[in-house]
Parts: structure tokens; C-alpha cells; sequence
């Protein structure tokens, strides 16, 4: 998925969470900056997730963030890659080392804007975070990353009281539940 692949995917997008709404504007625009997929963009910049459920929809795979501290979904910068579903797979499978990953589909699952706290010799900043839905072997053994510091595979009635509220993690964890998978 190139850039212009991408612009045509935000163009046809439809979700009815009003939060993702809000932002496919801000994700369309963004796509215009040549910096848009590099961290060095110190405003914001693209990154992308993969959202990881079993194949009976019953569980994700969280990870507990290094530097956030904070159960998220697998995911990471774009680091100039241009194809969001490209880096999505990549980091799902650096930070899991699961080899079952399975792409469920190449459009867009869930959209993303987000703030990250500065730190030193990085300000607070926004990520435009494009997110994707794959599948993966529940019983495959996992390896933890140098990003996190454990993972788990979480039963979506359970996801609530691990991560506390997270919209857009429960708006992730929604559309699986409901099996809303929009294009």
C-alpha cells in the first residue's frame, strides 16, 4: 500500500465512531507531508498497528509498553515506510515473535490519533496511528520484545479491568466483538 493506495482507503472509509471520524480529515492532510511516515516529523507523524485476535474471537494480544507503561495493541513507527500494512506486520511480528500472524484483511480496521508525552530530546507529539486486524495461533509461544514488557493474550471480557479505559482500545476490542469490520 503505497501513499496514494492509502489516501484512496481514508477516502472510502466509514466508520460509525464519531472519534475516528474526526480524525480521517486530519489523516487525509497528513498524507500531503513528504516527512509523514518519519518520527523526525516532530509535530506528528504516521505509525502503524496491528490489532491480534485468536481465531475464535475471544482473546487480543496486549503488550505492556516499555516507555508508556500502558497495555497496548502490537505496533510501532513507519519509519519511512510508506505501506502501513507492511510496517503493521513488521512490528506485530518483532514485538510477538509469533509466526502464525495472519492478515484478516488489507483495509483499514481502526483509526487513531493520539497524543505521547515528551521526553527527553523528544517533544509531546501526535501519532496518526492506522491500525490493522490479524489473527495469530493462541497457543504459539510468544516473544517479548525489548519495546515491552510482557504480553498476553487477554479474553475480551477481561480487557476492561487489565487496561482500565482506553477508548480506543474498546473501540477496537467493539468492532471484534461485533465483528464490524468496515470498509
Amino acid at each position: 500500500m503505497d501513499r496514494i493506495l492509502f489516501r484512496g482507503q481514508l477516502n472510502k472509509y466509514r466508520t460509525p465512531y464519531e472519534d475516528e471520524v474526526s480524525f480521517v480529515k486530519d489523516f487525509e492532510e497528513l498524507t500531503e507531508d513528504p516527512l509523514a511516515y518519519k518520527r523526525e516529523r516532530l509535530e506528528g507523524h504516521f505509525t502503524a498497528s496491528a490489532w491480534v485476535v485468536n481465531k475464535e474471537r475471544t482473546h487480543t494480544l496486549l503488550t505492556l509498553h516499555r516507555k508508556l507503561g500502558r497495555w497496548l495493541q502490537l505496533g510501532g513507527h513507519a519509519d519511512g515506510n510508506e505501506n502501513l500494512l507492511e510496517a503493521a506486520m513488521q512490528e506485530a511480528t518483532e514485538e510477538s515473535g509469533l509466526k502464525s500472524l495472519t492478515l484478516v484483511d488489507s483495509t483499514i480496521f481502526d483509526l487513531d490519533k493520539h497524543i505521547i508525552p515528551a521526553r527527553p530530546h523528544v517533544p509531546e507529539h501526535f501519532h496518526y496511528d492506522v491500525r490493522f486486524l490479524f489473527e495469530a495461533e493462541i497457543n504459539e509461544p510468544l516473544h517479548v520484545s525489548k519495546e515491552s514488557i510482557s504480553l498476553a493474550w487477554i479474553a475480551f471480557d477481561s480487557v476492561t479491568d487489565m487496561i482500565g479505559y482506553n477508548p480506543s482500545i474498546l473501540r477496537m476490542l467493539e468492532k471484534t466483538s461485533k465483528s464490524e469490520i468496515l470498509l
